[in-house]
């Protein structure tokens, strides 16, 4: 997986023969089909790792919502090059899909601490959405932000959406208010 982000993000494109991404990773064509399939599977699975790997473990207990969102803006500038390639590849529809889930499931703690007790189905709805548009927005800044980017920027620009959406304000981890 580590080799496939590496090649993506040193050549900025998706467009790359199996052959190189085999041979990126010491392992055979034939492997790379048995285990994904095609091309596009192997990179959204790519993209996917690298989101467990690196970012999901600092997304632990006592960290604030700037914190959280600091740390995800501060992973995605950090792995620009790769991401870019990914959303304006063949595979960002793949890729974009497989994040909103896997950024839905962490969404649902704060939609429940946000809106208390709803049932499952609009929980799970809700996670969705904010996953979703969270998502457009680091696409946006991903694929046409200056350089370099700013994660504390974005991560103030999504937490003041974030507080439209819940209809309140939320402090800054400096203890500022996000207006």
């Amino acid at each position: 997986m580590a080799a496939a982000v590496r090649l993506v993000a040193e050549r900025g494109t998706t467009a790359l023969p199996v052959t190189d991404l085999a041979e990126a990773a010491d392992v055979s064509r034939q492997l790379v089909y048995l285990q994904f399939g095609d091309r596009d599977a192997l990179l959204v699975a790519a993209a996917a790792d690298l989101v467990e790997r690196e970012f999901l473990p600092l997304t632990g207990e006592g960290k604030d919502s700037f914190q959280q969102v600091l740390a995800m803006a501060q992973h995605f500038a950090e792995h620009r090059p790769f991401y870019r390639a990914m959303l304006t590849g063949s595979c960002a529809f793949a890729m974009t899909r497989t994040l909103n889930s896997l950024f839905g499931s962490l969404n649902q703690k704060a939609v429940r601490r946000l809106f208390g007790e709803l049932d499952q189905e609009t929980v799970a709805d809700l996670a969705a959405f904010v996953a979703g548009g969270t998502g457009a927005v680091v696409n946006e800044w991903l694929i046409d932000g200056d350089d370099p980017l700013d994660p504390e920027q974005l991560a103030e620009r999504l937490l003041r959406l974030w507080a439209v959406f819940a209809g309140s304000s939320h402090s800054r981890a400096d203890g500022g208010r996000i207006p």
